[in-house]
């Protein structure tokens, strides 16, 4: 099955792209679409050329890569790989591009996470298990990020789920664990979610900029908050 998010557009997915692995080598071939984000899904190729809303999608994605990308880089604690990075897991039956990944330096060594080359150049894919994965939701994504997605990170044995929706206020923001049966919520206190991950705890706050449109903070602390 292909699903095209608007109708009106169209790409064209060769014949041969009939499993995960022929979708990983069409992702690195010259030909693979530059506009929409494409993925493999649980056996569906799945196309989405909606338009990224600014600030409930775009904005919150950015907020929260920048906060961890330092965070990661400033303790040494592995790589963190904003929104375009592919990840692919066979156990899970999926390759597609996270808004956000961390692997940590422990996966990387343990070989839990492969870094991919390009057919032509570069490293173009990450394959195995990160340690974290975000998503941030979006009109077109919300049975993929919430149901497929969600289902398939399980399964691909990621530790951490973090799960965002701006669409409305108040803004739902979700650190998911994973268990034996899959994700739950982790602790809470305050306002403030806790992640076994980095060590910290994390809050996502919005209010009007100056300019009237949102402005989202993502706040980090090591305490425990009061």
């Amino acid at each position: 099955m292909i699903r095209f998010t608007l109708d009106d557009e169209r790409i064209q997915i060769p014949n041969w792209v009939v499993d995960l692995e022929s979708f990983r080598r069409w992702a690195d071939d010259d030909a693979f679409p530059e506009k929409g984000r494409i993925a493999f899904l649980k056996g569906d190729v799945w196309v989405d050329l909606s338009m990224e809303q600014l600030f409930d999608h775009n904005q919150v994605k950015s907020e929260i890569n920048t906060v961890l990308h330092v965070s990661v880089k400033t303790n040494r604690m592995g790589r963190y790989f904003t929104d375009g990075a592919f990840l692919s897991n066979a156990d899970a039956d999926v390759s597609n591009q996270p808004d956000g990944t961390f692997v940590s330096t422990a996966s990387l060594e343990q070989g839990l996470v492969r870094v991919v080359e390009g057919r032509t150049r570069g490293h173009v894919e990450l394959e195995g298990t990160p340690d974290m994965v975000l998503e941030v939701v979006s009109d077109s994504s919300v049975e993929k990020d919430t149901i497929i997605l969600r289902q398939a990170y399980a399964e691909a044995g990621i530790r951490e789920y973090w799960l965002v929706d701006a669409r409305q206020e108040p803004l739902r923001f979700e650190i998911l664990r994973r268990t034996e049966r899959g994700y739950v919520g982790g602790r809470k206190r305050s306002g403030w979610l806790r992640s076994e991950v980095f060590d910290r705890w994390f809050r996502l706050t919005q209010q009007p900029g100056s300019d009237g449109f949102p402005l989202f903070t993502l706040q980090m602390q090591a305490q425990r908050p009061a």
